[in-house]
């Protein structure tokens, strides 16, 4: 039997996700990694901004997870954004790309140029497939950006609790 990480999920829906997950969510204090879940509609909240604190005087691995944004007038980036501003700064590795109706239909990989396409009726696996030149065009600036944030942080930043993946999810 490998070794087993202790996971702690901070904020809005941490049972839901843990549920998807499968796992028992420790405490902040006790555990391996960290899963900030920050809500497009509720924002982040004062106690969570605290757990935060925390999380960094531990140098914990900390992930976090933009949820809500269907509901809300705030949008993935903006979230990121408002993150960078209260939490720490935030690493984006994929961006969230919309239909003509404004709706989240897919992810787009800044390393890879992938497309995973969750527009599919029926079906939650994504359809992969490879970005065109205006996807690349319409990503440089945010690209530029995440491969700056990696280089200034360093290739171990994540482990060392120093950088922090934002992703999208809906719940």
């Amino acid at each position: 039997m490998g070794n087993l990480i202790s996971i702690a999920i901070v904020g809005k829906s941490s049972e839901k996700l843990a549920q998807i997950l499968q796992l028992e969510p420790s405490a902040l204090e006790e555990s391996d990694l960290a899963i900030f879940i920050v809500s497009a509609n509720d924002g982040i909240v004062k106690a969570n901004i605290d757990k935060w604190a925390t999380a960094r005087e531990l140098y914990i691995p900390s992930i976090v997870l933009v949820s809500e944004t269907e509901e809300s007038d705030l949008d993935f980036d903006d979230m990121t954004a408002i993150a960078s501003k209260i939490l720490d700064p935030v690493a984006v590795q994929y961006l969230v790309l919309h239909s003509d109706d404004g709706k989240p239909v897919a992810l787009i990989d800044l390393l890879s140029l992938q497309i995973f396409d969750y527009s599919a009726p029926n079906t939650t696996a994504p359809i992969v497939k490879k970005g065109e030149n205006e996807h690349r065009d319409l990503i440089g600036e945010y690209q530029q950006e995440y491969f700056e944030r990696i280089e200034e942080a360093g290739q171990d930043a994540f482990e060392n609790g120093l950088l922090f993946p934002a992703l999208p999810w809906v719940d």
